[in-house]
């Protein structure tokens, strides 16, 4: 059964929220990558603000593209080793 729109898209914000707070940034904030690191940060925030503006004024396919591109970059720079998240979470796919 696929998943309803409105449970996917709470999901999704609720999961870039735990994630935001799960990730803290890895790299010496003086340096390139401490730049990309605090730019993917941004971005992730942003796309979390921008998806709970969208779900306000009723728009849920716009709020849970915007969760999503949030997660995807900060998973982005997880996966780079910008961001140091604890060992046991599932919300990111590390290896």
């Amino acid at each position: 059964m696929p998943a309803e729109l409105a449970e996917k898209t709470d999901r999704y914000g609720r999961m870039l929220e735990d994630a935001l707070a799960a990730a803290t940034i890895a790299v010496p904030p003086e340096t390139p990558l401490g730049d990309a690191a605090v730019d993917i940060e941004e971005m992730a925030i942003s796309y979390l603000e921008d998806g709970h503006h969208f779900r306000e004024n009723d728009d849920p396919v716009n709020a849970l593209a915007s969760f999503s591109y949030g997660y995807g970059w900060l998973d982005a720079g997880v996966r780079m080793g910008l961001f140091d998240v604890p060992e046991d979470t599932d919300l990111f796919t590390m290896e």
